[in-house]
């Protein structure tokens, strides 16, 4: 089931604003008619004696209702988060960056950012990049501000240094590194186990996945691999 639907206790405690609201909500014109008190029906709509929804006590109403406003500003809070909210960029690669930054915070896409460029050194590198990984345990304000320049490490998914011949390779909370393989370097995500094939001759990076290369100054290469993750309802 989606995580981003609400049960329908959720549903009771945001439609009503007071307890006393849904208590009214269960009682009927009837039954003012045949007790002639309104705070004798809401109790017996309390005690479940009348009407026909569910049956809540005050501090479970007021616990649920905490809780969806929680929620609420959680969710409200996170979309303000994102570190390229507010940027205005020129730079095909950072917006290509900015456009994916929240569907990979929410876990809606893996995107895998394949560099190649040179380092502090000189050096020339490569490396394929977990984007949500990435966010998650980074500050990316300084790369979408252009202080800092995205670069592959030893601790990404995949990294070459093609001076030093050093390679490396590491899975991720999202993929896990299929290396030795005669279709080359494969990425299995570990949501949906679907394969994501980053060979350039490929005919398509896999079920879900789109392929988009992003023609940039900064750098001597970028590709990135979009996968949509399907959640199982």
């Amino acid at each position: 089931m989606d995580e981003d639907v609400p049960s329908g206790g959720d549903n009771l405690v945001t439609e009503f604003n007071t307890y006393e609201d849904f208590l009214d909500s269960q009682i009927t014109s009837l039954d003012l008619y045949y007790l002639e008190d309104e705070e004798l029906a809401r109790q017996l709509v309390e005690l479940g004696y009348r009407g026909s929804g569910e049956v809540l006590k005050r501090e479970e109403f007021e616990a649920r209702k905490q809780a969806a406003e929680a929620s609420r500003l959680s969710k409200r809070s996170q979309q303000k988060t994102l570190a390229s909210s507010g940027k205005e960029f020129k730079d095909p690669f950072l917006k290509a960056l900015a456009q994916r930054e929240e569907a990979n915070r929410s876990g809606k896409m893996t995107s895998i950012i394949f560099i190649r460029d040179k380092n502090g050194r000189g050096q020339e590198i490569s490396g394929y990049i977990d984007y949500a990984h990435r966010l998650k345990t980074e500050e990316f304000e300084p790369y979408f501000s252009g202080k800092k320049r995205l670069l592959p490490r030893p601790s990404d998914l995949s990294f070459y240094n093609w001076d030093t011949q050093t390679s490396t390779s590491t899975p991720t909370p999202n993929y896990q590194v299929i290396a030795e393989n005669a279709s080359g370097l494969l990425f299995k995500n570990k949501r949906d186990r679907k394969i994501l094939n980053v060979d350039p001759k490929a005919l398509t990076p896999g079920d879900n996945s789109t392929r988009v290369t992003v023609q940039t100054p900064r750098y001597v290469q970028v590709v990135i691999y979009d996968h949509i993750t399907r959640r199982k309802t």
